[in-house]
C-alpha cells in the first residue's frame, strides 16, 4: 500500500517522491500489463507507457479513489488498447521445457506447467472484459469495489462479469479437471 504523503509529496513536484511512488508500483503495473497481455515485450511496453501516464497525470488524482484503483485503470486501458491494435502471438519462450534437476518430481511439474497453461489458455479465450475482472481480481487481489472504481462499472456488472467468467472458466477446464490434459 503507497502511503498518501508520498502520493502528495509526488503531487506537490517532489521528484525524489515521484520517483519512490513510481518504483513501488512498477512491480503491480507490470504484473496486470502480462497477465493481460500474456507476452513479455508487450507487457513491458505496457507498464512503461502506464508508469510515464502516471508519471505525467499524478497530478490529475483525487484522493477520493484509492490510488492502486486509479494506477489500475491506467494500465488496464492501456492493455485493452494495446491488446485491440494487435493480434495475439505466441511466445516459443513459453513453451521450453528445461529439466535442470532430477531431484524434483518431473510429472508433478509437468503437470503443473500443463495446468497453467490449461489456466492460461482458458483465461485467454474470455471475453476481454471477462478476462480483465479475472486478472484484478484473482491475480491483482482487488476487492469487487475496487474493480468497479477500477473500470468505471456498477457494482452488480463486475459480480455478473465474475460470475459469467468463472463459468466460462470452469467449463473450459472440465477437461483438465477430469484428468485430461491439453498439452
Amino acid at each position: 500500500m503507497v502511503e498518501q504523503g508520498l502520493i502528495r509529496a509526488a503531487q506537490a513536484g517532489d521528484r525524489d517522491a515521484l520517483i519512490t511512488l513510481l518504483r513501488e508500483i512498477e512491480g503491480h503495473v507490470y504484473k496486470t500489463a502480462f497477465y493481460i497481455l500474456h507476452n513479455e515485450q508487450d507487457a513491458l511496453d505496457a507498464s512503461q507507457e502506464a508508469l510515464i501516464r502516471v508519471y505525467t497525470k499524478i497530478g490529475s488524482y483525487e484522493e477520493k479513489a484509492q490510488f492502486k484503483t486509479w494506477v489500475q485503470r491506467i494500465v488496464t486501458n492501456i492493455c485493452i488498447d494495446k491488446f485491440r491494435r494487435t493480434k495475439p502471438t505466441v511466445s516459443i519462450d513459453e513453451h521450453e521445457m528445461v529439466f535442470q534437476d532430477n531431484k524434483h518430481n518431473v510429472e508433478r511439474e509437468v503437470m503443473s506447467a500443463y495446468l497453467q497453461e490449461d489456466i492460461r489458455e482458458a483465461i485467454d479465450q474470455l471475453p476481454e472484459h471477462h478476462r480483465t475482472v479475472i486478472v484484478l481480481r484473482y491475480l491483482q487481489d482487488f476487492s469487487y469495489n475496487e474493480i468497479a472504481d477500477c473500470l468505471d462499472l456498477p457494482l452488480n456488472t463486475v459480480k455478473s462479469y465474475l460470475f459469467r467468467a468463472r463459468q466460462q472458466l470452469q467449463n473450459r477446464l472440465q477437461e483438465y479437471q477430469k484428468g485430461g490434459v491439453s498439452g
